[in-house]
């Protein structure tokens, strides 16, 4: 199946940047970085109205719409290659916990988020609102608040149509290597086939440096005000790291579409302590986050029995830290926020 002809100039002008390129897309969105930083971005009250970079006066030549057909019809591709989990209460539990995400951050666009049945941890956006996440990543999580900050990386992605903006940046001299990858297979060889790594979600998500502390800029400020602990996305990064010391041979899996640079970890709590506003309280983990993972990880060992009904997660919520005094009916553990955290 070959892509229609503008997905065909897009996939070439991602797939094929040379080093210089990508020095040059790290230097214009270290640009862009500065620029939104200095805008109104640190504001997390002003969410949902802010300007992150969608705008197509700023180096984007691509609408919404434009994005979402492209997003659409790569999606397809993945699943059309892909094992996907298609257990409903898992399922269910995934696009509840983006859809909150989603509400909660500075994009319109409804998601579509699918699970891979995949072991490595990682997840990956394509334009338009259409999210991957592996099956590892839940399995590698300790609670939610962990898989809401890597989702709400992703959603960053999204919000800054970073995707359509690599895209616009693209070098034009690489649209004559298409022909090429036609005729030589090229196309199912690098894009289409989950053996090479899911070719289609590594041209989408392998961004700059900058791009990718942008994402994570924002997804900590997306996972703060849907009420998790921002502190789940660092320390999601922190599991990675101390996976890749014990399995090296992940490394380029776990990062080759996501540079880790050795900053990361201490960038993003910075972030945190200095720009998020104090909140006594964050939503770290539901009872329906342990059952899910539960349940996946039976699914993943071919064990789940087919008619489990009469164990299926229900959506009650446990409380951990007694209020006797709240009349919220919110039962979902939370975490007093550090004192020295300002």
């Amino acid at each position: 199946m070959f892509f229609p002809g503008w997905a065909l100039l897009l996939f070439a002008s991602l797939a094929f940047a040379s080093p210089q390129q990508q020095k040059e897309q790290d230097k214009q969105s270290g640009d862009d970085d500065k620029f939104y930083h200095g805008t109104g971005i640190n504001d997390v009250n002003a969410i949902g109205s802010r300007n992150v970079g969608c705008d197509r006066g700023l180096g984007n030549w691509y609408t919404l719409d434009s994005q979402v057909k492209m997003g659409r019809e790569f999606a397809q591709q993945v699943e059309q290659t892909s094992h996907l989990i298609t257990d409903p209460v898992v399922n269910e539990y995934i696009n509840r916990l983006g859809q909150n995400l989603q509400r909660n951050s500075d994009t319109k666009l409804p998601f579509t988020i699918k699970i891979l049945d995949v072991e490595e941890p990682n997840a990956f956006a394509l334009p338009g609102g259409f999210m991957f996440v592996n099956a590892g990543t839940i399995l590698l999580a300790d609670d939610e608040s962990e898989v809401a900050g890597v989702m709400a990386h992703e959603i960053g992605h999204v919000a800054a149509c970073h995707s359509a903006r690599q895209a616009t940046r693209g070098n034009l001299a690489q649209f004559a290597m298409i022909p090429v990858m036609i005729m030589t297979g090229g196309l199912a060889g690098m894009g289409i086939n989950q053996a090479a790594n899911f070719g289609i979600p590594a041209i989408f998500s392998k961004f700059g440096r900058n791009f990718e502390a942008q994402a994570d800029y924002l997804g900590i400020q997306y996972a703060y005000k849907a009420g998790y602990d921002p502190n789940g996305m660092v320390n999601f990064f922190e599991k990675l790291n101390a996976l890749i010391k014990k399995r090296p041979g992940f490394t380029m899996k776990l990062y080759g579409d996501h540079p880790q640079p050795p900053d990361r970890v201490a960038k993003s709590q910075q972030e945190i302590d200095t720009i998020l506003p104090a909140r006594e309280q964050y939503i770290v983990d539901s009872s329906d986050f342990e059952q899910v993972k539960k349940r996946l990880a039976l699914i993943m060992n071919h064990r789940l029995p087919k008619d489990d009904k009469n164990n299926e997660p229900t959506p009650e919520l446990r409380r951990t830290v007694e209020d006797k005094k709240s009349d919220q009916k919110d039962d979902r553990p939370v975490i007093k926020r550090n004192p020295g955290n300002k």
